[in-house]
């Protein structure tokens, strides 16, 4: 009897995941926002399919749901959808402005990484001198000076926002499928908790995104 490969990098699980649950998934051409908590439905149906581990799993949907193709995709109103391709929810205001949130940031970062990559191949074209270089130009006074009063203009509008209090949960009331707020930096985030796991606690954000956390993160 043949024993089945098991799959172990992210982009076989998702062409797999691709076969498997067609209107769900797929590689190319358009992609739509899975629901949340897809992850305990997928292990579900998954549970006999030895191919497919839970950790690589895991991995492939949070490779899945970060990928800039998926995030350009989460605008309010679009739905999301379970494993059969079926809309089970509207995304909201906030689950888009974090979505937003994340592509700029990627984006970003990554653009920062190819202008660093692009001016370390730049040819040398010689050194200021130290003298040059210490004196600031008439031009240069006056941009550092209205860039300043930019800045402290700016800091003047910002207006402290009132923030909900958090109320750290006990490990005896968690489940799987209880919403709860996550400590990321910060800024609470609102999730879904997908699996216990002894001190690990796997949580899908509203943007989509699967976490793995610990209980001192996690809040009412």
């Amino acid at each position: 009897m043949e024993t089945e490969i098991k799959r172990t990098s992210t982009k076989d699980i998702i062409a797999y995941l691709t076969e498997k649950f067609p209107e769900c998934f797929s590689i190319k051409g358009p992609v739509k926002p899975l629901k949340i908590g897809i992850f305990q439905d997928l292990a579900e149906k998954l549970n006999d399919d030895e191919t497919v581990s839970k950790t690589r799993l895991r991995q492939a949907l949070r490779h899945y749901t970060s990928s800039w193709r998926y995030l350009k995709v989460i605008k309010v109103g679009t739905s999301r959808v379970d494993v059969d391709g079926k809309d089970v929810a509207q995304i909201d205001e906030e689950q888009a402005a974090y979505a937003s949130k994340t592509l700029k940031e990627s984006q970003e970062k990554f653009g920062n990484k190819k202008a660093t990559d692009s001016d370390s191949k730049k040819p040398y074209k010689g050194k200021q001198s130290s003298t040059e270089a210490a004196t600031p130009k008439p031009a240069d006074k006056k941009r550092e000076s209205a860039k300043f009063k930019a800045v402290k203009s700016t800091a003047k509008k910002i207006v402290k926002k009132e923030v909900e209090p958090l109320k750290p949960v006990e490990s005896a009331t968690i489940k799987v499928g209880s919403n709860v707020r996550v400590q990321l930096g910060n800024s609470p985030m609102k999730a879904t908790i997908t699996e216990i796991s002894g001190k690990d606690i796997s949580v899908q954000l509203d943007s989509g995104m699967i976490i793995k956390t610990q209980l001192q993160n996690i809040y009412l």
